[in-house]
């Protein structure tokens, strides 16, 4: 243990203290406690804008090994509250790292805590599911009066989070997935590109995402989450995107009205976040999970074909499959707790999935998804 370390405190709104090591930046942060079961990926996970007001427990027992690099950066910032590990690697050992875990978060004021039971800690989330708390390197603070700050905090529900991460503006994306991250199977893809045009609506997106479309060799222009859809169909696009973001989907009246407009003009397909909204468009409602889907290894079943793929997830809310119209189907369930991970309609071009296919971190599973996408395009809207 390094000795420099401030003493730190994590205190949650069901009364349970954690006392640890800080590292990172100093200070106090409050945020919704989730856990992350990825054995690997924590830079793409720390840069996911999904995690916006959020606090990330990470399953794995030592973090930070192998540094951090400019390359792997999935967003333009850090959105988290907190990162909470059982330990923080006392060495960096990789040939691409810049700088390591710690220096990193001290430069972007994250503040994180290590050497506390992250096994118990993630225990009492399945148990008691996502907990508000607050995170403190700060001695003076009785741990009583940290409860209560915990308890005041508004949480995530009900607030809209993505205009904290979305662009200011539109922008064009160009650069596709390195070479060397790509499949012998996803070069004979590349090697024919397409001339579509697709609009991608940053709702929090992730830079994975952007890359898998432009190997494609679709062009892609990225748009503010508020943008009106009559601004989008006077760039025409023949595909739009709904990206991945943060928070309770419930909330983003705006988006659901865009994306109304939008159905039946314009081959649609939505990750995560945007499956959420889509199926709020489509006339379906979204609920809360108990502690969400946090981490690379959720199995999901396809359901046309019986396939199991072993998926990553960040999300806490979901689509109730019950409230969807007859129009549409559902195509993937969770076999965990049998949620609704895709769907896609039966008259219209449109389309989602509920976990994130791209590989950032997790299984390279995108291009059958990204494919039937640009099947759609090529159909249009007939």
């Amino acid at each position: 243990m390094n000795t420099n370390q401030p003493a730190a405190r994590l205190a949650l709104e069901d009364g349970s203290l954690w006392v640890g090591r800080g590292f990172g930046a100093t200070g106090t942060r409050v945020g919704e406690v989730v856990f992350n079961t990825s054995m690997t990926g924590y830079q793409e996970i720390l840069t996911d804008p999904s995690y916006a007001g959020q606090m990330v427990v990470m399953t794995a027992t030592q973090i930070g090994n192998t540094g951090i690099n400019h390359e792997d950066h999935e967003a333009r910032d850090i959105f988290l509250r907190g990162f909470i590990v059982r330990e923080l690697s006392p060495c960096v050992s990789n040939w691409r790292a810049e700088l390591s875990l710690g220096e990193w978060l001290e430069q972007k004021d994250i503040v994180g805590i290590e050497h506390i039971d992250t096994r118990a800690l993630t225990r009492r989330l399945r148990e008691k599911g996502s907990l508000k708390a607050v995170l403190t390197t700060d001695s003076a603070p009785h741990n009583d009066d940290l409860v209560e700050q915990a308890r005041a905090w508004h949480g995530t529900s009900e607030i809209d989070l993505v205009k904290k991460v979305t662009c200011s503006e539109s922008y064009a994306w160009t650069d596709p997935s390195e070479d060397r991250w790509i499949s012998t199977h996803d070069m004979s893809k590349i090697d024919k590109p397409q001339s579509f045009h697709i609009v991608a609506y940053d709702y929090g997106i992730k830079y994975n995402i952007l890359r898998r479309m432009a190997s494609h060799g679709c062009r892609v222009t990225v748009v503010p989450a508020a943008t009106p859809a009559k601004e989008v169909l006077a760039l025409n696009p023949d595909g739009v995107f709904l990206s991945n973001g943060p928070g309770d989907p419930a909330v983003l009246d705006y988006a659901v009205k865009t994306t109304k407009n939008l159905l039946g003009k314009v081959p649609i397909f939505g990750i995560c976040l945007g499956h959420q909204i889509l199926g709020q468009a489509f006339g379906g409602k979204t609920y809360k999970l108990k502690f969400g889907h946090h981490g690379g290894n959720q199995p999901v079943k396809h359901l046309p074909t019986g396939r199991i793929e072993i998926s990553a997830h960040n999300h806490n809310f979901a689509v109730d499959p019950d409230s969807l119209p007859k129009t549409i189907e559902v195509t993937h369930i969770n076999l965990n707790d049998g949620c609704c991970e895709g769907m896609r309609h039966t008259k219209l071009p449109a389309l989602s999935i509920q976990y994130h296919p791209e590989a950032a971190p997790g299984p390279h599973d995108a291009d059958p998804l990204f494919a039937e996408f640009i099947e759609l395009m090529a159909k249009g809207t007939v």
